[in-house]
C-alpha cells in the first residue's frame, strides 16, 4: 500500500538549529519537498553554541561546506578539546583531548599498559601519550594528515569554535540558495486539527496563517510547539546539574589564539572561554542556590582576558529533556527538546544527531508511531548517557572549599553513572556502550583528570615485562614530541588557511 508523502515542511525558529535543518533538509531533500522557515528578528537566541566537537565536521561536509570557507564566514577557529582548570582540586588542570590516546598494545588500550607504570611512579602524565593533548598545550595546531595513519599527524581529531550567529546566517544564505523559503514573523497561536491533535498551522502576529504537513521545532527554549502547543513533559533534571544560569559576555582577543576550549571551576560553577579570530567568547554558569547574580557576574567580569566588549546577557535555564521529543507530525530539535550546559560542547552535536535521527526515521503522511517510539527511544538514550558525562564532572571532585562543591560531591547520582566510577575505580576500564556520544577516551580522561584512581589494571599487562612497556611508551611520547615539534601555531595555521576579514 502507498502512502502519500509529506510534502510541506515548516521550520519554526531560526537560529542556529533552525538554519542547520534547513540547510540539511535543503541538501538532502532537493526540490521535492517545500521548506519554509519562519523566524522573528524580534527575538534574541540564546548564542552561547560557540564550542563544538568533531562530529561537525561531518554535518558540514554532508551540507557541502567547503571548511576554509566556513572559518573565514564565522571568524571560527580550530578546537583539539577542552582544558579544564580546578575541577578536581584547586590548582589542578588537564585536557579532554579529541582523538586516541597512545597506540593499542595486545588488543590492550595504551592506559592500561600506562596505567600500570604511573602506579609504579614510571610514567609522566598521561596528556603526554595524545597528540590531541600535547599540541594544545605548546599552542600548536594543523589538520590530520590522512596519508600518514601510522603517525600521531594522522590522529590529529579537531573540533571548531566560531560564532554561532554568523554561522547561522552562513547556513541560511546557503539554504535560501537551495529554495528554502524564510518568512519573517512572530508566531502567536498554533492550530490544531480537531480530529487528531496534529499541527495544521502556525499563525503569525500579522494574522498570516503558515500550514504544513511536518513541522519542527527550533523555538529554542520557549518550545512553542511541541512545548506550549502539544503539553510534552519537560523532564527536570536539576538534582543531577545543579546549575541554572549562565551569563555571556565577549571581550577582545589577546595573543596566543589557544586552539581549546577552557572551563574554569569558581566556587559555585564554572567559566567558558571560547577564542575567536575577532574575539574571545567568555560566560558563567553557575546556581542560583548558591550564588546571587552580582556576584556570578563579578567573577566573570573580574576574569576576562581582554577589554569587556558588550553588556552581559543573563540567561536563565533549566536542565533536561523532553519525555517525547517528536509528537504526531512535530519534532523538536535544539533547545525545544533539552538543555545542557555547554560544558563538553554537546548542544549543537544534539541539533546534528536529531537532524540526522528525523532523516533516517523520516516520515510520510502516515506518521507510523513505530518510527515515531524509534525516534524518542534513540533520543532518550543519547540524553540520558550525555546527562551522565556531564554529572561526572561535578561529582568526581576533592574539593570542599564552598557548599556548592560539597553539594555536588555528596550528591545522588544515577545508577548508570555510579557503575561506570565503580568500573573505572577498580581496573581502570572504561566501556562505550551502544550508540552512546563520548568513546572509552573521554571517560579515561575526565575520570582520571578529575582525581579517580583505579586500584589496578588489566592483569594482562603484566603477560609484557616492565621494561619492554617503558620502551614502548617512551617511543609513543618522543614520536608525539617530535610530530608537535613541526607543527605551526594555531595563529599561523589560521593566518595561512582560514584568516577572516577584520570584523
Amino acid at each position: 500500500m502507498s502512502i502519500a508523502p509529506v510534502k510541506d515542511i515548516v521550520i519554526v525558529g531560526g537560529g542556529t538549529a533552525g538554519w542547520m535543518t534547513a540547510a540539511a533538509f535543503s541538501k538532502i531533500l532537493g526540490d521535492h519537498y517545500r521548506i519554509r522557515l519562519v523566524e522573528s528578528d524580534e527575538i534574541a537566541t540564546i548564542g552561547v553554541g560557540e564550542a563544538t566537537i568533531p562530529i561537525i565536521k561531518t554535518f558540514n561536509a554532508a551540507v557541502g561546506i567547503d571548511e576554509d570557507e566556513f572559518l573565514r564566514a564565522t571568524q571560527g577557529t580550530f578546537k583539539l578539546g577542552i582544558e579544564f582548570v580546578n575541577w578536581g582540586q584547586l590548582g589542578d588542570a588537564y585536557i579532554h583531548g579529541f582523538g586516541k590516546i597512545g597506540q593499542d598494545l595486545d588488543s590492550i588500550a595504551c592506559y592500561q599498559y600506562w596505567l600500570k607504570m604511573s602506579q609504579a611512579g614510571a610514567a609522566p602524565d598521561l596528556g603526554d601519550y595524545s597528540i590531541n593533548t600535547t599540541a594544545p598545550k605548546r599552542g600548536k595546531y594543523m589538520r590530520s594528515v590522512p596519508e600518514m595513519a601510522t603517525s600521531p599527524l594522522g590522529d590529529i581529531a579537531n573540533a571548531f569554535h566560531f560564532d554561532a550567529g554568523l554561522y547561522a546566517k552562513f547556513l541560511r544564505r546557503i539554504s535560501e540558495g537551495r529554495g528554502v523559503v524564510r518568512t519573517e514573523g512572530r508566531i502567536v497561536q498554533t492550530v490544531l486539527r480537531a480530529a487528531d491533535g496534529f499541527i495544521e498551522s502556525v499563525v503569525l502576529a500579522s494574522g498570516e496563517k503558515v500550514s504544513g504537513d511536518f513541522f519542527i521545532d527550533c523555538s529554542g527554549t520557549r518550545a512553542l510547539l511541541i512545548g506550549d502547543a502539544m503539553g510534552r513533559e519537560y523532564e527536570d533534571w536539576s538534582h543531577w546539574l545543579p546549575c541554572n544560569r549562565a551569563i555571556a559576555v565577549p571581550c577582545a582577543s589577546v595573543s596566543p589564539l589557544t586552539p581549546y576550549t577552557r572551563s574554569t571551576a569558581h566556587s559555585a560553577g564554572w567559566q567558558w572561554r571560547i577564542p575567536l579570530q575577532h574575539r574571545i567568547g567568555n560566560g558563567h554558569v553557575y546556581s542560583a542556590e548558591f550564588m546571587s547574580q552580582d556576584e556570578a557576574t563579578s567573577i566573570l567580569l573580574n576574569n576576562l582576558d581582554g577589554q569587556q566588549l558588550a553588556e552581559p546577557r543573563y540567561i536563565p535555564f533549566v536542565p533536561g529533556r523532553r519525555r517525547q521529543t517528536w509528537h504526531k507530525n512535530c519534532v523538536a530539535v535544539g533547545l525545544s527538546s533539552g538543555f545542557f550546559e555547554p560544558i563538553e560542547s554537546t548542544n549543537i552535536h544534539l541539533i546534528q544527531t536529531a537532524i540526522a535521527r528525523t532523516i533516517n526515521l523520516f516520515p510520510n503522511s502516515g506518521f507510523q508511531q513505530a518510527d515515531i517510539n524509534e525516534y524518542n527511544k534513540q533520543t532518550q538514550f543519547e540524553y540520558e548517557r550525555i546527562r551522565d558525562f556531564i554529572i561526572l564532572h561535578y561529582k568526581a571532585t576533592q574539593r570542599d572549599d564552598s557548599p556548592f562543591w560539597n553539594h555536588c560531591r555528596n550528591m545522588a547520582i544515577p545508577d548508570t553513572l555510579q557503575h561506570r566510577i565503580d568500573l573505572f575505580s577498580s581496573n581502570g576500564r572504561a566501556v562505550r556502550e551502544g550508540i552512546e556520544l563520548f568513546a572509552e577516551t573521554s571517560w579515561v580522561q575526565v575520570m582520571h583528570g578529575q582525581g579517580i584512581r583505579p586500584q589496578s589494571y588489566n592483569p594482562l599487562v603484566d603477560l609484557r615485562p616492565k621494561e619492554e612497556i617503558a620502551e614502548f611508551l617512551g617511543d609513543i611520547e618522543t614520536v608525539i614530541r617530535k610530530c608537535v615539534d613541526v607543527m605551526p601555531t594555531h595563529e599561523q595555521y589560521i593566518a595561512e588557511h582560514c584568516s577572516a576579514k577584520p570584523a
